[in-house]
């Protein structure tokens, strides 16, 4: 009686195991998405917030590079930008490249475009060796991955050939829109107004979660590991401890990118292309066929978010 009991536990212990929710939180356009604000103080007080949250709640995320962002106008590092980019790995997070100046696949020719990747990697590259690591993946600006079949293979042979790791992502969301309205409602020094904004945005966040946990389970029939995207914008460095907790209260653990990465999920073929920036989980479903109904239910920022960001 005794062992069926054990056997019984096991099963119960395993199966939740298989269950835990998983994400990996990715943030983009590193060092900092300023919105107008160039200041020394304000980069490294806005990173120093993020990579503390981040710490707090137990989240190893990677940060995607816009090195562009480092450089002056003279083409000389910007000692602090630097800096921030190293305080990212000397708190234990990764790095990776979202080219140098965040073109835009669709509408840049091929051989400039991949020259800004290598462009964008340089010091990146050095950055990591120094905390003995390499340079693995790449995220594309806007997640456009390109517009045909073709010229997709394309870059996807060039990013192989490079050694790199396509980052997807499967919560896809408008923070930046939130985001901008934040800064711009703080810039004019309206505290109240600027709490609504980031209450709001959890709020949005958690219904994303929700829509997309629907969506793994309408597509594979369980929850796969999820990979978020955010930016490093100041609403995330204010938010991110609350941001994390929602995650928590809603059953995820925090996974690495490889761990995520490792989930079969990733392995389903694309074979539906556009001009489109979307989810990899709406990939997935339009390679399969999927139709309008099964889009239905996506959040929308709410109007006044919108208006505010303008």
């Amino acid at each position: 009686m005794k062992i069926i009991k054990v056997l019984i536990l096991l099963f119960i212990s395993n199966y939740a195991f298989s269950q835990t929710k998983k994400v990996c939180f990715t943030i983009d356009d590193l060092p900092v998405v300023n919105y107008g604000n160039n200041g020394q103080d304000f980069h490294l007080k806005l990173t120093e917030k993020l990579l503390t949250g981040l710490n707090q709640k137990g989240i190893k995320a990677i940060g995607f590079v816009n090195e562009g962002k480092m450089y002056d106008k003279d083409g000389e590092i910007i000692p602090f930008q630097k800096e921030c980019l190293e305080m990212w790995l000397k708190v234990g997070m990764d790095l990776g490249n979202h080219t140098l100046r965040h073109h835009d696949f669709n509408n840049t020719d091929f051989n400039l475009y991949t020259s800004q990747i290598i462009s964008g990697e340089k010091q990146t590259k050095m950055l990591l060796n120094k905390y003995r690591k390499d340079l693995k993946f790449f995220r594309h600006p806007f997640l456009h991955v390109g517009a045909t079949k073709e010229r997709a293979d394309s870059l996807a042979i060039f990013l192989e050939n490079n050694k790199y790791t396509v980052a997807p992502v499967t919560i896809d969301n408008e923070d930046y829109i939130f985001a901008s309205a934040y800064a711009k409602t703080l810039n004019k020094g309206d505290l109240d107004l600027a709490k609504k904004i980031g209450e709001e945005y959890i709020k949005y966040m958690e219904a994303k979660v929700l829509f997309y946990e629907k969506q793994s389970d309408a597509m594979f029939g369980r929850q796969i590991a999820q990979t978020l995207l955010i930016h490093a914008s100041q609403l995330n460095a204010d938010y991110i401890i609350k941001l994390a907790e929602m995650f928590e209260k809603n059953g995820y653990e925090f996974v690495g990118l490889e761990t995520a990465l490792s989930d079969k999920a990733y392995e389903t073929p694309i074979t539906k292309f556009g001009r489109y920036g979307i989810s990899w989980i709406d990939r997935w479903a339009l390679s399969q066929g999927k139709k309008g109904d099964f889009f239905k239910g996506d959040p929308e920022t709410p109007n006044f978010v919108v208006d505010l960001s303008k």
